[in-house]
């Protein structure tokens, strides 16, 4: 790092140095003009000191500033990325650890001038360079955008990417790549040959069935190298056979999708097994079979959503909400409410209405209790929603809308939401919320805030409340249309808005049965290696949250292995975090005794295995070449690693950056100059001391 010095006086004209020059030759010349008894080096000495004094003291007064500027050079970053999956060892060549040994060079090769960070990858990214290939799942440009987000701004030379260039999570990464804004070189893993193999490419299912229906699955088989054989498809349900299907395979590039119909006869969640018999000389059979879960509701909850106008935001809130097969929706206008069976309903969601513009609709939800989930708009009658719910007070003097991003509340209890849809549900456009002063009564959780631009305010967004039994939200914005369009453009899918509105319903229509214990799992189905989260709530007589006492529960595998643990407590509720289990099937008990009572819930779960890795066997090369070539870099095989350094070398686009980073700071805040000023008026008063002028 270089530091260079300047002085500049800002807005102050540069001709009052040569003023304050003057001003001190000035004074000097007037104190020593007429000594009496000094000499004529004394004389000058004393003048230059008082002269330099002045100078200082006065030049001090027009705030100079200094100005530094600090050239620091920043070395080019290479960042090594590793494919960790299973893949990578399941076909084609093996990377052994000779492979690992030869990336790991590249920075001895590379030498001084470069700076190498290494990482390996398959779900997500991680420190250092691996050779277990163990990961259960490829997502190649999850890793590109963590690289980027974490190196941003920062002088990244080239990325090396070593994988076979397939993926099963995420987006295409050669879209990913194009943000990276660096050269890219990849080095192709895997044998892009198709070997003889028999599989199943995919399994189209819905996870929620109903009891006494049919549900349709759909498979894909597929076949390489291997004509004349025949695919022998079978699927198991407890062990026995519910369904078989024999086709023959025409090309060694077969595909073909079967329909099965199963039939949902029994309660609870259902595994069914779908196998595919091998054939010989398979190069792996891994593949050949697949396990489904799904889960078999007796009824579906029914929502109902009450609006006095069309708006795109009522379609959204539909299906958001049906993505969880839990919950049926019927959206209806205010006017036709005299044609609805209202008991049949466990939560009335009423957009941009209150409940007292019916006199039949508010008599059913004070006396039902039934949950009450409001939303706000632009037609919203402020007065009336005031009046009818004390959860969130709007007093506006206008009829003005203002944009309102959502901010998280980190100390949101009631239910949880995923961290990455917090962060996605943030970074989405604003709603419309009116203009005014926002108050809360206390007895509820914010989830959200507003955020206007870049200034976060205490009012609520979206807010819960659960008082003398009824559970009640309130959004204060409108627009959920353009969360979903956004959302869709940015991810492309809905994950983040279905996983609210999901949870939000789940809790608002939880104790619509009143049971004092409820115990539930975050999901019923758990992947393999994905922490298992289990929910619990208590409540009092009053139907008032409480969680006092401790719960415990047991998890019992169906292999016989049983796992004890106890509730942490978690704002009203609690929560247990069961970390990664094997894959089985599970079951709970949870107990705990609230005054004289005991109570007691169970329920089931499943960890279910991830044969995400085992889909494809041949290489994905040809997406490797266009990632390299889009970027300016070079697709290598594994044998070429030692050319991957001169490579880097020779590249005119990757070298050593000099950022410039300027500072002013004013020149009285310099200590060494009052040490300069007090030391010529010390040497200035010892002279005329030892002269006898003073």
């Amino acid at each position: 790092m270089h530091l260079l010095f300047s002085v500049t006086w800002g807005t102050v004209s540069g001709w009052w140095t040569l003023v304050c020059l003057l001003l001190g030759l000035l004074y000097g010349w007037l104190m020593y003009r007429q000594p009496v008894s000094l000499g004529r080096r004394v004389r000058y000495a004393l003048f230059a000191a008082r002269a330099l004094a002045v100078f200082l003291l006065s030049f001090l007064l027009i705030s100079p500033l200094i100005r530094s500027v600090a050239y620091n050079p920043q070395k080019p970053l290479i960042l090594v990325a590793q494919d960790n999956s299973e893949s990578i060892k399941l076909f084609g060549l093996t990377p052994n650890r000779d492979f690992i040994n030869a990336l790991s060079q590249l920075k001895q090769q590379l030498g001084d001038q470069y700076e190498v960070r290494e990482f390996h990858f398959s779900g997500n990214l991680k420190d250092g360079l691996s050779d277990k290939f163990d990961g259960k799942q490829t997502n190649i440009s999850a890793a590109i955008h963590q690289l980027n987000e974490r190196y941003v701004n920062q002088n990244i030379g080239a990325l090396v990417l070593a994988t076979d260039g397939l993926y099963n999570q995420g987006s295409d990464p050669r879209y990913e790549a194009k943000n990276l804004k660096t050269s890219i070189y990849t080095i192709a893993l895997g044998d892009t040959v198709a070997k003889r193999d028999l599989l199943i490419g995919n399994v189209n299912y819905n996870k929620t069935a109903y009891l006494g229906n049919d549900f349709e699955t759909e498979v894909l088989a597929e076949a390489f190298q291997a004509k004349g054989e025949n695919i022998r498809l079978t699927v198991d349900e407890d062990g026995k056979q519910v369904f078989s299907q024999t086709d023959a395979v025409t090309s060694n590039n077969f595909r073909k999708t079967i329909p099965i119909k199963l039939n949902a006869d029994k309660k609870g969640t259902r595994k069914f097994t779908i196998n595919i018999a091998p054939v010989k000389n398979e190069i792996s059979v891994q593949n050949n079979t697949e396990t489904i879960y799904v889960d078999v509701l007796d009824a579906r909850q029914k929502i109902l959503l009450l609006y006095n106008g069309p708006h795109p935001d009522i379609s959204v809130i539909k299906q958001s909400i049906e993505s969880n097969r839990n919950y049926e929706v019927k959206a209806s206008l205010l006017s036709d409410l005299p044609k609805l069976k209202l008991s049949d309903y466990s939560l009335i969601i009423l957009y941009q209405t209150a409940s007292n513009s019916s006199g039949e609709l508010q008599s059913f939800i004070t006396k039902s209790k039934v949950p009450v989930w409001y939303i706000v708009g632009a037609q919203t009658d402020l007065p009336q929603l005031n009046s009818e719910q004390k959860q969130v007070q709007i007093n506006s003097g206008r009829s003005e809308m203002q944009e309102v991003f959502a901010q998280p509340v980190q100390e949101f209890s009631l239910f949880t939401l995923s961290d990455s849809t917090k962060k996605k549900l943030s970074q989405l456009p604003p709603l419309l919320a009116p203009y005014g002063n926002y108050s809360s009564n206390g007895a509820g959780q914010v989830l959200f805030k507003q955020r206007i631009g870049e200034v976060p305010t205490p009012y609520p967004l979206l807010s819960f409340t659960d008082e003398n039994g009824r559970r009640t939200a309130v959004l204060t914005g409108e627009g959920i249309w353009r969360w979903s369009l956004s959302e869709y453009n940015a991810y492309g899918s809905h994950v983040a808005l279905e996983e609210l509105f999901s949870q939000a319903v789940q809790y608002l229509t939880a104790n619509s049965n009143h049971q004092r214990l409820r115990v539930y799992a975050a999901k019923n189905v758990f992947d393999e290696g994905e922490n298992v989260i289990l929910n619990a709530e208590l409540y009092n007589q009053a139907l008032e949250l409480v969680n006092t006492p401790d719960i415990r529960i047991e998890l019992k595998s169906r292999a016989g292995k049983t796992y004890s643990f106890l509730f942490s407590r978690n704002g009203q509720s609690y929560q247990l975090d069961a970390r990664m289990l094997p894959v089985d099937e599970y079951t709970y008990s949870a107990s705990t005794k609230l005054g004289n009572e005991t109570f007691t819930a169970s329920g089931q779960f499943t960890v279910k295995p991830l044969n995400l890795e085992t889909r494809q066997s041949a290489a994905d090369h040809r997406s490797l070449y266009d990632l390299a070539k889009q970027s300016g870099g070079q697709m290598l095989q594994p044998s070429q690693i030692g050319q991957l350094a001169d490579l880097i070398k020779k590249n005119e686009n990757i070298k050593t950056v000099v950022y410039e980073d300027k500072r002013y700071s004013d020149l009285i805040d310099l200590k060494w100059i009052f040490i300069l000023i007090l030391g010529l008026l010390s040497a200035e008063w010892f002279l005329r001391k030892r002269e006898g002028e003073i």
